[in-house]
């Protein structure tokens, strides 16, 4: 029986070593982030495969002779014939709190110089996203400050709203003055102490940009005091495609573990063209077959399957969110192109940034006919609903009498009004970068609009009159807004209140 018993551990300790020999690979060939490698018999899918010098990997392609895989960090000291082994476990990467202020590369690695990051947990960057049931419906605000976004194209905890434009059209700046304008509300929620207050933590993916242009980021960022809510994940175009493509995939990872744990989240993905642009670079080494504009028949779910995770989650389920603002580049303005239709067809509404716009000086510049919110108002507030729900429609029927109109000088009392009131919404809606609105001086400045207290002020005053409207508000108003900020709504005590202040305004401003 002992002998018995003897044979068989050793059959079992010949076929671990067997196992552990087929385990170890070796580098067949490697070029631009990408590994070609036999003897690797028993990898997963997407495990994490180690190389010499503690630079890791990831398996994306198996095949029958040999194992295609993306190769991490600097891989100019790896050459053919390396040894290669698989380590059991999933890609995965640092979450927590410990993140919170700090930049890291795509592997979850600082590189502020402001030393190691003491991460508790890791989370895989690939996963699963939560389904049906988990999820509930999204009507929780993301106030960007943005008046002509918070007011027109609303952005809800838990949504997916794509921002997309040509090159230098201020797709940034939109996601960065949304970053800073939450951590001034965080800053506000936590000091009054309210135990029903959420903060909401900002995770900036930069994929292929150039190290300066980030390092501009971080300096806004850090000058605006909203680094301390926010995590910065950079893979810059100075990386290989391997980094660029695993990048958002990380910041999506560190969003989740703030959902899991009942908080709030949001992720920008700027820009997931370029995270396209490295995937078809690494799909083409590893031989995948290219279809339209080269790109793999699989870049659809490259996409759907990141965004998908934004969610919000209901009660049972710890009632966090995750939001993802997606930025995707355009070229001359064409939305009809292979990746922004794919990116289109998976969020829930886009900002379109229009270039004829930009130059014109109306930033931000948002062209109303092609962005929209499916979320709609159900991510407002009671009360910018109320003043801003007829808004949209005004400016879209403006852009089209404008249009017409330049045709003929014969206009009729009425097209003159509405042309008359559409260039004052354009006025009001311009609004310098960095300079983020409250919810209730939004509240304010449109409902004066909309009560016709900007009707007989000349256009080029017009900005110059919201200015001045805002200030006094956050000064003699104060009380107004503190009401509109309290209860979200505006009840006829509160607008009665406003009126009165409003008027006050308007009697100053008509001496001046």
């Amino acid at each position: 029986m002992s002998s018995i018993i003897e044979t068989i551990e050793n059959e079992i300790r010949n076929l671990e070593t067997a196992v552990r020999k087929e385990n170890i690979g070796h580098i067949l060939s490697i070029a631009d982030g990408v590994a070609r490698i036999d003897g690797l018999s028993d990898v997963m899918y997407n495990e994490m495969i180690e190389f010499p010098g503690g630079i890791i990997g990831q398996a994306l392609n198996l095949n029958e002779g040999e194992v295609g895989s993306v190769v991490f960090g600097d891989i100019s000291s790896l050459k053919e014939g390396d040894e290669v082994k698989t380590t059991g476990r999933l890609f995965s990467v640092p979450v927590g709190m410990c993140l919170l202020g700090r930049v890291v590369d795509a592997l979850g690695n600082p590189i502020d110089g402001k030393g190691p990051i003491e991460a508790k947990e890791f989370y895989p960057v690939e996963k699963i996203a939560p389904g049906i049931i988990p999820r509930r419906s999204v009507n929780q605000p993301v106030q960007t400050g943005i008046m002509s976004i918070d007011s027109m194209i609303p952005i809800g905890r838990g949504q997916r709203e794509l921002i997309i434009g040509d090159r230098a059209t201020g797709k940034t700046t939109i996601a960065i003055d949304t970053i800073i304008n939450q951590a001034r509300i965080n800053d506000e929620g936590i000091a009054s102490g309210d135990p029903e207050f959420r903060p909401l933590y900002s995770i900036y993916v930069a994929v292929g940009q150039k190290n300066a242009n980030v390092a501009r980021t971080i300096r806004t960022l850090e000058q605006a005091d909203a680094m301390k809510y926010t995590i910065i994940v950079s893979a810059p175009a100075a990386d290989n495609p391997a980094n660029q493509y695993i990048a958002p995939f990380s910041g999506a990872a560190m969003g989740e573990w703030f959902m899991a744990e009942g908080k709030d989240a949001l992720i920008v993905y700027d820009d997931l063209s370029k995270q396209a642009v490295a995937y078809r670079q690494i799909s083409l080494i590893l031989k995948r077959p290219a279809g339209r504009e080269a790109f793999p028949g699989d870049v659809f779910y490259l996409h759907s399957r990141l965004l998908e995770r934004a969610a919000r989650l209901n009660q049972e389920n710890g009632g966090g969110s995750l939001t993802a603002l997606p930025i995707i580049e355009t070229q001359a303005g064409d939305i009809s192109a292979y990746i922004p239709t794919n990116v289109i067809s998976i969020t829930d509404g886009q900002i379109f940034l229009e270039t004829d716009l930009f130059n014109q000086g109306i930033r931000p510049a948002i062209a109303v006919g092609l962005s929209v919110s499916r979320v709609g108002s159900s991510a407002q507030t009671k009360a910018l609903k109320k003043v801003a729900g007829q808004i949209k429609l005004q400016l879209a029927q403006f852009r089209e009498l404008a249009a017409f109109a330049q045709f003929g000088s014969d206009l009729d009392p009425k097209t003159k009004a509405q042309l008359d009131r559409g260039s004052r919404i354009v006025e009001l809606f311009k609004q310098p970068a960095l300079k983020p609105f409250s919810m209730e001086v939004e509240v304010g400045i449109v409902w004066a609009m909309q009560n016709d207290f900007f009707d007989d002020i000349p256009l080029d005053q017009i900005t110059r009159a919201k200015l001045s409207l805002q200030d006094h508000l956050q000064g003699r108003g104060s009380s107004v807004l503190d009401s509109i900020k309290k209860k979200k709504e505006l009840t006829d005590e509160i607008a009665a209140a406003l009126r009165k202040t409003v008027e006050e305004w308007k009697q100053t401003w008509t001496n001046d």
